[in-house]
């Protein structure tokens, strides 16, 4: 049995993603199992989508329909009781034995929110330290620190080209 709680994805019946999510919720505020399960997801996302009248609404659209994410430390009780949800088809994995996801697919995924810290602001002199311009130099146009990413100006070919990274593949200039 593993001490660390992991990610583990679901299978559910189509349409009854969030049904089971709040499932698992009830049952674990019921049997307070915070310890165990400490959080259930269904990712979804924010999509612009044009109705029959062609007017254009943003709704939320689920990214992997039919899959719940659980992060939880695999017990019997944890796995019973996620197995036992009404809904819930099993978890993904051979013979339905649970697999934890890689840290690089809860990256990939973006299940989980890794911070950065950003010791550099607008006009700051930076250096690219991971990726395929690595060791490049430029200057900070801008920083979005909610979408993780950075406009940094490189002089490539004689010119000032705008080149977006992430936030940790910058680093300040010395």
């Amino acid at each position: 049995m593993s001490e660390a709680a992991k990610w583990y994805v679901i299978h559910t019946y189509s349409g009854y993603e969030n049904k089971v999510a709040q499932t698992i919720l009830k049952v674990v505020e019921n049997r307070k199992l915070h310890d165990l399960i400490p959080e259930v997801r269904v990712p979804t996302e924010m999509v612009m989508e044009k109705n029959d009248k062609d007017e254009m609404r943003e709704v939320e659209r689920k990214i992997f329909p039919g899959y719940v994410l659980v992060k939880m430390i695999l017990t019997d009780d944890s796995w019973y009781v996620v197995r036992n949800i009404r809904g819930c088809t099993g978890f993904v994995g051979p013979a339905s034995k649970p697999v934890p996801l890689t840290d690089e697919e809860v990256v990939a995924l973006g299940v989980e929110k890794h911070s950065v810290e950003v010791g550099y602001s607008e006009g700051d002199r930076v250096k690219i330290i991971s990726g395929p311009l690595e060791g490049y130099s430029g200057t900070v146009k801008s920083v979005d620190t909610a979408n993780n990413n950075v406009c940094v100006a490189l002089s490539m070919f004689g010119r000032e080209t705008p080149v977006e990274f992430e936030l940790d593949q910058i680093a300040l200039d010395d």
